[in-house]
């Protein structure tokens, strides 16, 4: 498929899974909250993990504020990320309570360097990953910015993706070196991705770019 293709359907499938977050009730879009961190919760690779990198939940993502003062309750280090002032990449900084969190790139809360400790080595643990939408082998669109692409990329942890179901697809476009998550969440279930699917990447719509 051509890349200016690519690119348009992305583009289309990011203003649909907006758009369906965004005509979510309040009551609706806290049931799926409440479900999908139940699931999460149940998961053996949650309950293993001593650390858990987690996203800091905008408005309209999944959210993940309860996830963060569950896991610091039971005494699991978490680590949230900060996008690196005008690079494309980020880094993971332990954190103890939410108070912690400033306003950061986008608006998103994200810790303070001089208040937090960067994580040095993201070697294990459990990674709770964002997306505008997922596929169902594990592939995942994300807002185009590519700081997930780039992290994921040198994680070797446990990977989890949480959506709500009105946003998977059957078949997302996904580059060459993108890294499917292992375990992907919705409110209704908890698909644990095939092992052949994350050693070739079968299953989706490659493109030719590299990232």
């Amino acid at each position: 498929m051509h890349s200016r293709n690519i690119k348009e359907w992305k583009n289309s499938l990011r203003m649909y899974s907006r758009a369906f977050r965004e005509a979510m009730e309040p009551a609706e879009k806290e049931a799926a909250d409440e479900a999908i961190l139940r699931r999460l919760l149940s998961l053996r690779e949650y309950r293993k993990a001593e650390w858990i990198y987690t996203y800091v939940s905008k408005p309209i993502e999944v959210d993940t504020l309860a996830l963060i003062e569950n896991a610091l309750r039971h005494g699991k280090h978490v680590a949230v990320p900060r996008c690196v002032p005008g690079t494309r990449e980020m880094e993971f900084y332990e954190i103890h309570s939410l108070f912690e969190l400033q306003p950061g790139t986008f608006g998103v809360l994200e810790p303070v360097p001089e208040n937090s400790r960067l994580v040095q080595e993201e070697t294990e643990g459990l990674c709770i990953v964002p997306g505008l939408s997922f596929d169902a082998e594990g592939y995942r669109l994300g807002y185009g910015k590519g700081y997930y692409d780039r992290f994921l990329s040198r994680f070797s942890g446990t990977t989890a993706g949480v959506c709500y179901k009105g946003c998977l697809r059957r078949l997302l476009p996904h580059g060459y070196y993108d890294r499917p998550v292992e375990i992907l969440i919705t409110e209704r279930s908890i698909r644990n991705i095939p092992k052949q699917n994350l050693r070739t990447g079968n299953g989706g719509v490659k493109q030719d770019e590299r990232k």
